[in-house]
């Protein structure tokens, strides 16, 4: 169940050594999210960030371990969030690699594209930079390699479902530790149980050095909800021909945050709003015929707006 619905703030840093550790388990994901949210709001701490104009405020932020336990169940989709349905789809396709090609040249240092999809260091983790040939040699050498770590994921779980070594992870130190925004997604694990039907039930854990808990937490969630039915269950069970149904996802965030500058936001669009509105007027059920026709209808409209950006930074 939620927290008490009594939504305070602390007026001052809280004198102590530790971050806070909070957890929150719910069946939907719409409802942990909520949750979580007033957890956050009511027990966090504040700190500095080094993304933080003159004048902000501080961030409130903990270390945030989220359960879902039903991650395609409803209410699915929380309407406090910063985003539409389209956003949503969209976000799905990013997962899908349908943006890898925005990622920048590591090899032009004028190149101020992104630095890195979590599809790709998914599909393609690694290091792709060339160096120079020694001497005369005037041909680029390719010093870097690639794994799909999704296939290998696939693969073992498929042969061996109860496996402890079915993970990936995002994090090239070699790379990251010099970049002003590396990946916040740092891995994903999964495993998977089977029970007395033969219904198989893939669980997964993933990991986040840093969640931004208005601003990307719940397109984030709703994302990898996505991308674990459609990219890894159902490959999975096309391969092994059996059926498979998502399990709970365990979701940890070592840095679980609001900026100061969207506190105020955050108030007005759920906080304040708890005691007034029901559960349903604050969710939507994804599996609704209206949101599944959003959802799906926004389809073209993604793929024009992926198309646009391409002309235009050709």
């Amino acid at each position: 169940m939620l927290p008490s619905m009594h939504i305070f703030i602390k007026n001052i840093i809280p004198e102590m050594k530790n971050i806070p550790v909070l957890h929150v388990t719910e069946n939907s994901l719409a409802m942990a999210y909520e949750g979580a949210l007033v957890r956050l709001y009511n027990e966090g701490t504040r700190f500095r960030t080094q993304y933080d104009k003159p004048g902000d405020p501080l961030s409130i932020d903990c270390t945030m371990n989220i359960t879902v336990l039903d991650p395609e169940s409803d209410p699915m989709i929380h309407q406090a969030f910063p985003g539409g349905i389209d956003d949503l789809k969209e976000y799905v396709f990013e997962l899908k690699g349908f943006k890898d090609h925005w990622v920048k040249n590591m090899n032009d240092p004028d190149d101020t594209r992104w630095e890195y999809t979590y599809h790709g260091r998914l599909r393609r983790y690694g290091s792709w930079k060339e160096l120079a040939g020694n001497g005369d040699q005037k041909e680029r050498q390719d010093v870097g390699y690639q794994v799909d770590q999704v296939e290998y994921v696939i693969q073992k779980l498929v042969d061996q479902p109860f496996t402890r070594q079915a993970q990936m992870i995002t994090w090239m130190p070699n790379h990251d530790l010099q970049v002003y925004d590396p990946p916040c997604l740092q891995s994903l694990w999964y495993r998977i149980l089977e029970d007395e039907d033969g219904v198989q039930w893939l669980n997964c854990n993933i990991r986040f050095r840093s969640n931004d808990a208005w601003g990307a937490n719940f397109m984030n969630m709703f994302g990898f909800v996505r991308f674990n039915r459609e990219v890894i269950a159902d490959e999975i069970s096309r391969r092994s021909g059996k059926t498979v149904r998502l399990g709970r996802m365990n979701w940890q965030a070592d840095s679980y945050h609001i900026y100061g500058r969207d506190i105020q936001q955050a108030k007005e669009m759920l906080f304040d709003r708890l005691e007034s509105m029901s559960v349903e007027e604050r969710t939507f059920n994804f599996h609704d015929e209206f949101i599944q026709e959003m959802y799906n209808g926004a389809d073209e409209m993604i793929r024009m707006k992926i198309r646009q950006y391409d002309e235009e930074h050709a």
